[in-house]
This record gives structure tokens, sequence and C-alpha cells, in this order.
């Protein structure tokens, strides 16, 4: 299962899971035509698919999830991917602000991950894998929301993966630099300059390079990897 698999990392991610012969189920905030595009891209890998709409707020995880098993059986696998910016400086933003990132990124990802874990530990296997990012190591400029939410998500991460570990399910999460998404394509040139210089690869990331390290922590691969952060940045420097 990849949650906010409409676009961006989240579709890469369900598109690499299906190459690796994963049955795919994703879900979505609003964009169901987006997703539905998605979805006809995993089944051309000859997997199945299905697609779901998901609130990170409103929504019942377990219920989603229930739904999924009768679609596609047990999850083995599920990148919670889904989130939010809400940039502003630190001084001017406002508590709506403030909570809406908080809410959609930290608490929504532990609501999905809290109803996966349960259904994993039954079955006493599965992987997940939390989408933070390195603004949650570093910070950024008109970012504290989003900082903090995604900071919280490693020290999730990481007390996860030792609860759950008895029951053979492992926790990891993936740390992207910057990423040619939607969230990105905000950035100033002055900025998107600044960034290439401080990069050792001298590009920014690709959804799909992203994609690659986590279907490597979905499999079998790594089998022996919980309570890691992997930073996919490029050599990230700034």
């Amino acid at each position: 299962m990849v949650t906010g698999a409409s676009r961006g990392i989240g579709a890469a991610s369900a598109l690499r899971l299906a190459r690796d012969g994963f049955d795919v189920a994703l879900t979505y905030g609003s964009d169901a035509d987006a997703a539905g595009t998605v979805a006809e891209q995993v089944r051309e890998h000859g997997v199945r698919a299905h697609a779901v709409r998901m609130s990170a707020t409103d929504d019942d995880p377990a219920a989603i999830l229930a739904g999924v098993e009768d679609a596609l059986g047990p999850v083995q696998a599920a990148v919670l991917n889904a989130g939010i910016t809400r940039d502003a400086p630190a001084i001017r933003a406002g508590g709506d602000t403030w909570r809406e990132v908080i809410d959609v990124n930290l608490t929504g990802t532990w609501r999905v991950a809290q109803a996966v874990v349960r259904r994993m530990r039954k079955q006493r296997s599965g992987s997940v894998v939390v989408m933070t990012s390195i603004v949650g190591q570093r910070g950024n400029i008109g970012q504290v929301n989003y900082a903090a939410s995604k900071a919280g998500l490693i020290g999730l991460t990481r007390s996860l993966a030792r609860e759950a570990a008895p029951y053979g399910v492992r926790v990891n999460a993936v740390a992207p630099g910057y990423v040619a998404t939607r969230l990105t394509e905000v950035l100033d040139d002055a900025l998107t300059e600044r960034l290439l210089a401080a990069t050792p690869l001298g590009r920014l990331g690709e959804p799909e390079d992203i994609a690659g390290p986590v279907a490597f922590l979905c499999g079998e691969k790594a089998a022996f990897i919980t309570g890691t952060v992997v930073n996919v940045d490029g050599g990230l420097s700034f």
C-alpha cells in the first residue's frame, strides 16, 4: 500500500513496487483521475491495483485497510508518503497553518502506521516505510511546521521499529532531499541554484530516485534493516 500515490514520489514508488512484483493499493486525497491513471500504469506490469480515497485526518485507516485486504490480500508493505506543505515565516504563520501540516503529515501518518502495524503484528511480518525529509533533520527557512512534522516522523519511525521488531515487522524511513515535484516548483531560481551548488551530484532528485530505496526497504533484501533513516539527497550539504 502506498499513500499519497496519485503523483510524485508516491506514484513513482507504486510503479517501482509493481515492477518488483507487488500488487499495489494506492490511496489519494482528492485527485481520483490521477490515482486512476497510476493504477492503470501499475496494472501494465502484470499485477493488480486498487485505488481508494483516504483522508489523512478524517477517514478510518482500519476500515480502509480492511477494504484493501478484501481486494488484494494482506498488506505486506506500506509506504506512508502522504503529506502537505503550508510554508510561511515562523513569526507570521497562523495556528491553522501549523495544525494543518502537523495533523496531515505527523498525526495522519501515525494513524495509518498504527492500523498497519496492528495487522502486520498478527501476520508476524511486514515492512513499513515512512516518508520523512532532510528538512526534518536540517530545518529550512519558512518551513517550521513542515520541518517539525518530518522530524516527528523520524522519532515515530525509530520508536515504532523497536515496538514492532519482536513481531517480525520492520519500520524504516526515507528522507528525500530536494526532488523535482510540485512541492519544489515554487522554489525561486536563486534558491534552486544554491541547492544545485551544494549538491555534489549537481541536480535535483527525481521521484524515481526515491522510489528505488523505498522498494529496497519494502523487499526481502532489507530483511535485517529496521529503525533506519535513509537519506536520498544527492550528498546535499546545504
